[in-house]
């Protein structure tokens, strides 16, 4: 369904070296670097995913939005998380079974160094 998500962040140096690795424990590449903007995406090719520099950034808490990343396997959600938390994010949910959402569902959120609201899920068919 979608083709990119897009987001603001206040530093996009401090950013881009979150991003590559938490993306990176996913297994996700570095597509582009433009300009005040730097894109990830899976090995697949499936969604891209952009972070813009911008000066007056403000990103409301807890409002409900979040960004959820594919994992492969549980063990990525768990590399997701901790080098999240060592790479400067706060912990916003540590890696489990989220059963609310499926069976199957396991997931971990964090925010991010701007306090996006970030998330790694892996969900097997049930």
């Amino acid at each position: 369904m979608f083709h990119h998500v897009s987001i603001g962040v206040s530093d996009l140096a401090r950013s881009t070296v979150f991003y590559d690795s938490v993306l990176g424990a996913l297994g996700h590449v570095r597509h582009m670097d433009k300009p005040g903007t730097v894109s990830w995406r899976s090995r697949n090719g499936a969604g891209v995913f952009w972070i813009n520099q911008r000066d007056e950034l403000s990103v409301p808490a807890d409002d409900g939005r979040h960004i959820a990343f594919a994992a492969e396997s549980q063990m990525q959600v768990d590399a997701f998380y901790e080098t999240a938390i060592v790479s400067g994010a706060v912990g916003d949910g540590r890696p489990g079974l989220r059963p609310q959402y499926r069976d199957t569902y396991y997931g971990a959120f964090v925010l991010d160094p701007d306090g996006h609201k970030i998330e790694a899920m892996h969900m097997p068919p049930a």
